[in-house]
């Protein structure tokens, strides 16, 4: 999802981009910035438009933006090259060169961005120069899409930096939303969640869920089996950036804080997101299960698990047997020709062959924190582990990072690249070096932390594929 501002900066891109390749002297710190948008063509005979910028001091650096979800609601927009408009100044300042593509469709768009940011870096090589390295980088499915790349073309890369991505991998993550929907549906009111039909299908279950959630947060029990939905998605009870993380012991104001990001985002996701993924022209059908699931054993396993027994206690629920009737309920089998195509776009074997540095907020609550531990998992099993850091912000939101934070990022990133060993990525360090960027880059104070993620619940990668129907397994 993307917010007004970025809206308003896509179209007004657009506007530009609609008038073929261009190339536009912007001013920068650094002096001169050379524009040039144009566009690629795939196979299919899709366009993808793309933008790129080169300062007067380019230090031979290229950085390759991937963006985020791009509804398939609305048409495709004007690319993007950065994150935002500060940051994008900043790097520029520093002497890099940016680029991004659009992709040529929108949606769960891997398969096109792959194809995309790959005929990108050629064109940049035919209109600008090759680099002497480059580094690709993205937020949210844009980090999703930067680690697949890791994945697919190392060769063509010095480096990455995801940040907020999806890095659990496609059937990972989509099958533990579908735990916490089947909680909600099981114990509240029903809805379907997959196998969606038509336009109207996705609206009426859409609308239902909503209800659902609506009409339970009236009443203790119905409040305490969202925070149970929530619990098996490990969705966070804090979702305002602007706030103070709730007390650890705060369950009500957590609850609340879930139930918003239900209705607010993650069911957009869960409806109509994967109605796009389970399109004839994507997967082809249902790619999520939960045969074979325990959710005694996935609450057990919970970073939520203190807040659903005591509201279940608030309630005079009995806990046991609300997970005996979910674990008694008719399970939701997959397409194994769906399951095979979101495999593909994408599932991580953890080999990475080049430094990564990921990035991601403790308080996310559309792709959550524990991501990042199933992408260190299979790293580890790939023996891969020196390569890999990962960093935490200590904010709700999901990719809220400061322009400044995003900054000191790529300098850990680049100083890993440059020396072949890695810095201090010390919270108080990093949180100094974003505080020493000024007041134009740090909207919000630094906020790195020492962080450990809970365990993925639901993980899926390569040591699992060819094991659908399967809860997956984790070291």
């Amino acid at each position: 999802m993307r917010g007004s501002s970025t809206w308003l900066r896509r179209l007004c891109a657009g506007a530009i981009a609609g008038l073929g390749l261009a190339l536009l002297p912007a001013s920068a710190a650094a002096g001169t910035v050379t524009v040039i948008f144009g566009a690629t063509t795939e196979k299919s005979g899709l366009q993808a438009q793309y933008k790129i910028e080169v300062p007067s001091n380019w230090n031979g650096t290229l950085l390759l933006y991937s963006h985020g979800y791009n509804s398939f609601t609305v048409p495709v927009l004007p690319p993007d090259d950065a994150t935002d408009p500060a940051t994008g100044a900043y790097l520029l300042s520093q002497g890099y060169a940016l680029a991004g593509s659009a992709y040529a469709r929108a949606g769960w768009s891997l398969d096109q961005a792959f194809q995309d940011q790959i005929a990108l870096l050629d064109a940049f090589d035919k209109k600008v120069g090759h680099p002497t390295r480059t580094i690709p980088w993205g937020v949210s499915l844009g980090g999703m899409i930067t680690a697949g790349l890791v994945q697919q073309f190392p060769n063509r890369f010095a480096g990455a930096l995801p940040m907020c991505g999806v890095v659990a991998g496609g059937p990972g993550v989509w099958n533990q939303g579908l735990d916490s929907e089947f909680a909600l549906a099981t114990l509240q009111a029903p809805f379907k969640m997959v196998n969606f039909t038509s336009a109207a299908d996705v609206f009426a279950n859409y609308g239902a869920a909503t209800a659902a959630v609506t009409a339970a947060q009236t009443t203790k029990e119905g409040r305490a089996r969202i925070a149970l939905s929530a619990a098996l998605a490990d969705v966070p009870g804090w979702v305002d950036p602007a706030s103070p993380e709730p007390a650890a012991t705060d369950y009500a104001a957590q609850e609340v804080n879930q139930l918003a990001w239900d209705t607010n985002i993650d069911f957009l996701f869960a409806f109509f997101g994967r109605a796009e993924l389970e399109s004839p022209t994507r997967a082809g059908g249902n790619f999520s299960w939960n045969t074979g699931v325990d959710y005694r054993v996935q609450l057990a396993h919970s970073v939520d698990r203190a807040e659903v027994e005591a509201l279940y206690k608030i309630a005079g629920l009995d806990l046991n047997k609300e997970l005996d009737k979910l674990n008694d309920a008719p399970r939701i089998a997959a397409d194994p020709k769906a399951v095979a195509y979101v495999s593909k776009f994408i599932t991580y074997n953890g080999d990475l062959d080049i430094p990564v540095l990921t990035v991601h907020t403790t308080g996310d609550g559309l792709v959550e924190v524990t991501d990042e531990n199933a992408y260190a998992s299979v790293v580890r099993s790939a023996g891969d582990s020196s390569l890999l850091r990962q960093v935490y912000v200590h904010r709700a939101g999901h990719c809220t990072f400061t322009p400044a934070e995003i900054a000191t990022a790529f300098k850990t990133l680049v100083h890993r690249i440059d020396s072949k060993h890695w810095g201090s990525i010390d919270p108080s360090t990093m949180n100094a070096q974003a505080t020493s960027l000024g007041s134009a880059l740090n909207v919000a104070p630094a906020s790195f932390i020492h962080f450990q993620p809970a365990q993925f619940l639901r993980p899926f990668d390569a040591r699992n594929v060819g094991d659908e129907g399967e809860s997956g397994n984790q070291d």
